[in-house]
């Protein structure tokens, strides 16, 4: 299975995350395989109309921090397995720049874990990312 953490778009593509966790399977044990794909919508902050979006990380921290929160979550909910996979880059609208996996016993644990790997991917791992306007004007923001 392929680490957890950050990638530059293109260098990861997140059907071959999905087709490689089919292929690979899962633990007896397993009852529940939750995933969330976060993908650019058109609207950002303060309700501007986003016409793309750039993500950058400091990688070696991101990485870091991605792999202690998917460790700590396993542990804490009791799960199989957390993943968190993040690209970086440039995006258009309607282009996926997150996918996490969350897989455990039952749903209640498994939800539990990819809800709090979705809030903690955003604060904890170092990832910025740019939204630019229809305007042109832009706007740094910090998380992802």
């Amino acid at each position: 299975m392929l680490e957890p953490g950050v990638y530059a778009k293109g260098k990861l593509d997140i059907n071959d995350i999905y087709k490689g966790l089919l292929e690979e399977g899962f633990p007896r044990t397993v009852g529940a395989v939750i995933t969330f794909l976060g993908i650019i919508r058109e609207v950002g902050h303060d309700e501007k109309q986003v016409s793309m979006l750039e993500m950058e990380s400091y990688e070696e921290h991101a990485n870091k921090a991605i792999k202690k929160l998917c460790e700590e979550l396993e542990e804490k909910h009791g799960l199989t397995m957390v993943r968190v996979y993040h690209l970086l880059g440039q995006f258009d609208i309607g282009d996926p720049v997150v996918f996490v996996v969350s897989a455990g016993k039952g749903r209640e644990e498994t939800f539990a874990g990819i809800q709090e790997a979705i809030k903690r991917y955003k604060t904890e791992p170092a990832l910025w990312k740019k939204e630019i306007y229809v305007d042109g004007s832009h706007e740094w923001l910090s998380g992802a």
